[in-house]
């Protein structure tokens, strides 16, 4: 928000191209989600309509707003019921790690497709290639950045949700009381900022990787 008052129009012209892309890592994280579940089983979400790569089942009307006033937000979740999954805790874990995988993915194709533009940018008009460049950054960085957070073993994070499958039986009843704090800690490290320290420094790692697999493929 303070970028809105210092520089209104640089702020909004990097809303512009922050949106699309935000819906873009969204929608592949829920859907994947979905796609899993139902493979293994739920038919919950095919049901509610979120098997679908339109962004706004999935998109949280209060965590969108959250975005553009304070720098984070969050999406709709995808139900689960785990009843119905054939192997209840491997496949509520599978079910997890499809979203955070399914970022890192799309990730990693839209840093070989900005690679190739880079390669065409003389060929193209720039009032083409320049926005398109700035959305694929934005859909990169938000990718790769919403899979690494989702995988802070904290529930309602991805990551908390594989701890059943990690940790003893006889620990679930901690799970169950960290589950009910969970949301107030993450917002707590959201708001003090802790989340960066965590992020930013797998978030650089994970692309110096990626820039020098897609150096070797183009």
């Amino acid at each position: 928000m303070i970028d809105l008052f210092d520089d209104p129009v640089g702020f909004l012209s990097r809303l512009v191209l922050q949106i699309p892309a935000l819906l873009i890592a969204v929608t592949v994280h829920e859907l994947a989600h979905a796609v899993v579940a139902d493979r293994l089983g739920d038919p919950t979400a095919r049901r509610l309509g979120r098997l679908t790569l339109n962004p706004l089942p999935h998109i949280d009307p209060i965590g969108a707003l959250a975005f553009v006033l304070a720098g984070f937000g969050w999406a709709k979740p995808v139900p689960v019921n785990a009843q119905n999954l054939r192997h209840p805790v491997r496949d509520m874990a599978l079910v997890a790690a499809a979203g955070p995988l399914s970022n890192f993915t799309a990730a990693f194709v839209v840093l070989v497709v900005v690679r190739a533009l880079g390669r065409v940018d003389g060929l193209a008009p720039s009032l083409v290639v320049d926005p398109l460049a700035g959305v694929l950054f934005w859909t990169y960085v938000f990718n790769l950045a919403l899979g690494i957070f989702n995988l802070i073993p904290l529930p309602p994070l991805d990551g908390g949700h594989f701890l059943p499958y990690l940790i003893p039986r006889a620990s679930w009843s901690f799970l169950h009381q960290l589950e009910q704090v969970g949301p107030f800690l993450l917002i707590l490290l959201l708001f003090t900022g802790a989340t960066r320290y965590v992020v930013q420094p797998v978030f650089n790692v994970v692309s110096a990787f990626y820039l020098s697999l897609v150096r070797l493929v183009i």
